[in-house]
């Protein structure tokens, strides 16, 4: 009796671990945020090689986690402006923290919100990225398309994903991936599902270390 307690604890603890990655809370998600800004850093660097941001854009981040990208954005956007959305009131609470002196410059804004239904106006944005968060999207195709809806004519979806279906660990990647109901795509699936979700020019590559992807997909003018 007393492994079988131990092992109902043990399956708990890890289902609650999985689920603060698709939907942090506001207290111990903090700590989960944090480790995402960490975490996902290098892999934004290298994403945001593959597109010019001028420094009057104005840019939407989806899934904003703990604001590091965010702060990144920004100091690209100098003269623009950069907003953040997130559907977990931790990942919010997390990147309004970091991202204060920005928010009370004018220059960032923070919002909870849903990316299957965006609180913004048509053509609103310049650029759109997601990073490790399309995953977890109610409806991939149909959330694709809602972003699109926000993107100016001449404007782009850039989306960085840490793994990939038929990439480095994909043995391991692809359980886990079941476990917490995630998008799990290959590369011709991400360029598939841009093109039927109306983007334009899509590329999409993978890092050299086997894992790493970014998708890129445009709007035309």
């Amino acid at each position: 009796m007393r492994q079988l307690l131990k092992g109902i604890v043990t399956l708990a603890a890890v289902w609650y671990l999985l689920n603060q990655f698709r939907r942090p809370t506001r207290w111990f998600g903090r700590i989960i945020a944090s480790t995402m800004n960490h975490s996902h850093s290098a892999m934004t660097d290298w994403g945001l090689n593959h597109i010019e941001i001028g420094p009057r854009v104005t840019i939407l981040d989806v899934g904003c986690g703990g604001g590091r990208i965010i702060e990144k954005l920004a100091a690209h956007a100098t003269d623009g402006l950069v907003y953040g959305i997130d559907h977990a009131d931790g990942s919010v609470a997390a990147s309004r923290q970091r991202n204060a002196r920005l928010i009370a410059a004018g220059r960032v804004d923070i919002r909870e919100a849903s990316v299957s239904q965006l609180p913004f106006p048509n053509n609103r944005f310049d650029l759109v990225t997601a990073v490790e968060t399309h995953y977890y999207w109610p409806d991939l195709l149909s959330d694709l398309r809602e972003i699109r809806r926000v993107i100016r004519p001449g404007g782009a979806l850039l989306i960085l994903a840490e793994h990939h279906k038929g990439g480095r660990f994909d043995t391991l990647v692809k359980f886990a991936m079941k476990a917490l109901r995630a998008a799990h795509l290959s590369l011709d699936e991400y360029r598939a599902v841009l093109a039927e979700a109306g983007y334009r020019n899509v590329q999409v590559a993978s890092h050299s270390n086997g894992r790493w992807i970014y998708a890129l997909g445009g709007v035309p003018e």
